[in-house]
């Protein structure tokens, strides 16, 4: 009899041990840290495919899942901060692009150069890799605007700034689908290299493990 009992014990503890992790687990990817996987080279060359981050989840607030809904804010994303979003044309879909203008701004393209509030943009991680100048009658990626950017929203645009699908194409990114911003890479590799390659060791960037996102 005392056996049995010491047995339900021991599977009691360890289902309320795993319950505990499960609990955790969740918490923390829903309200402090998430991780996120680069899988297109939009960002390039800041960030590669194939690396993997984590995102802060906790900097612009504590928010309802799903729902989205600020109940504890801190700071609202600016100006060059590298963050994770819902896909406004496709919710179940996570996006990162790089943050170039906040309410209020107004953002215009002329010739490949971006503006802001009527100033140029330089940006060290931005780059561009066709020469050609698009009319703006063919299209927003070269030219385009201006536009203001509406309260709560944020125009958001991809480093490699020639191979970006962004704010340009499809509009603003309302602030209550920023899951967070990027802060650090844990994991890269070439993905370009066979899954099962005697080389796949050797497509571990061991250089970008560790390194801060800007």
């Amino acid at each position: 009899m005392s056996n049995q009992k010491s047995e339900k014990s021991v599977v009691r503890e360890y289902t309320e041990a795993i319950v505990i992790a499960v609990l955790l687990a969740l918490f923390i990817r829903s309200f402090v840290v998430q991780a996120f996987k680069i899988p297109s080279g939009s960002m390039l060359e800041t960030l590669q495919i194939g690396d993997h981050l984590l995102v802060n989840k906790f900097i612009y607030g504590v928010k309802i899942p799903v729902a989205g809904t600020t109940v504890i804010p801190w700071k609202s994303p600016k100006r060059d901060d590298i963050v994770v979003f819902k896909y406004p044309k496709d919710r179940a879909t996570d996006y990162i692009k790089r943050v170039v203008g906040v309410a209020g701004d107004t953002i215009e393209i002329k010739n490949k150069q971006l503006f802001i509030n009527g100033e140029a943009n330089e940006n060290p991680y931005i780059q561009f890799t066709d020469k050609n100048i698009m009319k703006a009658s063919a299209g927003p990626r070269d030219n385009m605007g201006p536009v203001k950017v509406p309260e709560g929203s944020l125009f958001v645009m991809g480093d490699n700034r020639d191979n970006s699908y962004d704010s340009r194409f499809w509009g603003f990114v309302p602030l209550k689908d920023v899951l967070g911003k990027a802060f650090i890479l844990y994991w890269s590799w070439d993905l370009q290299k066979p899954l099962l390659s005697v080389d796949r060791f050797t497509s571990i960037r061991w250089s970008r493990l560790g390194n801060i996102v800007h």
